[in-house]
Parts: C-alpha cells; structure tokens; sequence
C-alpha cells in the first residue's frame, strides 16, 4: 500500500538547511500561469507528521476548476524524506522555522498563506516574529499560544508507546482503536490513508517516518511545571487574516483559549470540526468548505 493516488500532481523537491542537511517538499503546482495571479498556500505539520499529511487537501486547492493555488508541504528535519539530523538538540521550533524560511527562499517565494496544522502552527508563531512579511495570512490548525499539558501528555504517551505493525490493515485498525473515540466523524477510508501518511514501508517493513528522538523529547518535560506559553509570539499575528480551527474533541487546545484568542485578535476567523480531534483533517466537510472561503479573502 502506498501514497500514490495524484503522485502526478505535485513535485518532489529537495533543497538545502543552513546547517547542510538535505530537506524534501511537495510542490503542487498545476502551472505558474494558472496560480501566479494568487499567493501560494504552504503547508506545515505536525510534531512527527511529515507532507502526506496535507495531499487530499493540496489536491483540492490545487486543483480547483477557477481559482486553483500553489501548494508547498514540508517535511522538517528528521520527517518524511528529509535527512534525520545528527544533533537533537536541533530538532526544536527556532531551527524548524529557520528550514522553513531556508524553504521559501528556495523556492523564490517572499509572501505566502500558511496553514500549520499543530508544531507546524507554533512554528507560525515564530514566523510571526522572525520573518512577518513571509506571512500574508494563516490557519492554525488546533493550537494556539497555549498548549493543554493534559493533551500534550496524551501524544507523548501515544507517541512513545507505539508499535511497528505488521502489515497496512493492521495499521489503519491500530490507528482507529487508538484515536477513534475522538475521531467519530472518520471513515475506514480516512484510517488507511492517515496509516500512510503516518507510515512508511522500508524494506518490507512497516514504521512511523520519523526519527524516533522526536518522540522521545517529550519524555523530557517536566509537566510538574507549568508549560511556556506564547502570547507574545501570537501578537505577531496581529493584522492578518487569521484562522484557528478547532477539533470538537481536542485536547490540545481549550475552549478558554480560543476565546482570548479571539478577544486578541480582531480579524480572527474560528472553524470547528464536529467529531474530530487533534489535530483534525483538513479536507474534511465543513472544514475544507470553510478554508475555501477563508482563501477567497486573501
């Protein structure tokens, strides 16, 4: 089982980090005549999620019969098809916002639409403040500038007591008995394309397309503390197009934040996803109705 539905679509390109590594993309470009005359949408993912995460919806917008746009997804550091970085240390949100600058000056691209589902919204965080004329609009996909330290242990948890399984069925139906309870609203369908996006088949053999000591710096919290907050990055917001867009049953993100989200910022727009969690999929109804329209501002 693999990844190919679309393949034709995009592109895959490689481009350089600062520090030397070789870092993998997904361009979806129908052709520069057809989406020059509007802002490319560059994609970011989760904390060990890679740009399969975002193919259906690159697709969709990619592809759309009158307005269609530009799609760019990352895959940071130690994802994906990008190189595992040696130092660990590097693995952190300064360093992956500085690949996704290196990123977009690869690509020749100064102003774009983000859409960062999870770490890749915390990484917008930073982008707000270290580079904001990179930002012409955004979509944190259910996060914010609190994290829940319940939800946060939830995934470190999840994360590190994985196992490897043994064949692509396994893999879907792991993932549903896992998460279903939070995600009613999924089908079978949707399990087995996130088992693909979740996984890669090496040699025969089925793992999680990530450097195993991304999950294990969870370990290292200390979740007798309180957890940083980024209120001060989020005011970078301030003036753009923003969307947040909420999981129903999200544990990550809490109702009290978004509302104070909201009280800050006064061109907020929020969307809910019914019977999803974190982090919810984005080409899903009424979601992908809603980003649509959010694109038509822009």
């Amino acid at each position: 089982m693999g990844d190919d539905t679309g393949k034709q679509a995009f592109l895959d390109r490689t481009y350089s980090s600062d520090d030397g590594l070789t870092l993998h993309l997904r361009d979806y470009d129908p052709g520069r005549s057809a989406t020059a005359a509007r802002l490319p949408v560059i994609c970011l993912p989760g904390l060990t999620r890679n740009a399969r995460d975002f193919h259906r919806l690159a697709l969709i917008l990619s592809q759309e019969a009158l307005k269609p746009r530009r799609v760019i997804a990352l895959d940071y550091r130690g994802r994906g098809l990008s190189d595992w970085d040696g130092n660990k240390a590097n693995y952190n949100l300064v360093v992956e916002a500085g690949d996704v600058m290196r990123a977009c000056a690869y690509l020749g691209i100064d102003r774009a639409v983000f859409i960062g589902t999870s770490r890749g919204g915390l990484i917008l965080h930073f982008l707000a403040v270290m580079k904001p004329e990179l930002l012409a609009a955004a979509v944190l996909n259910d996060v914010g500038p609190v994290i829940e330290a319940y939800g946060l242990m939830q995934i470190r948890d999840d994360l590190n007591a994985a196992t490897a399984p043994l064949s692509w069925d396994q893999a879907a139906e792991t993932l549903k008995m896992r998460h279903g309870v939070h995600f009613p609203a999924l089908t079978d369908d949707d399990w087995a394309e996130m088992a693909t996006a979740i996984y890669r088949e090496t040699n025969g053999r089925i793992a999680s397309d990530v450097d195993p000591a991304i999950a294990a710096q969870l370990k290292t919290i200390d979740f007798g503390k309180p957890l940083p907050d980024l209120w001060t990055q989020y005011q970078g917001f301030d003036g753009l197009p923003l969307m947040v867009v909420r999981g129903e049953n999200s544990a990550l993100l809490s109702e009290a934040t978004l509302l104070e989200m909201a009280a800050s910022h006064a061109d907020l727009s929020v969307a809910r996803a019914p019977g999803q969690g974190h982090p919810p999929l984005l080409h899903s109804e009424p979601l992908i109705r809603q980003i649509k329209a959010f694109l038509e501002t822009i």
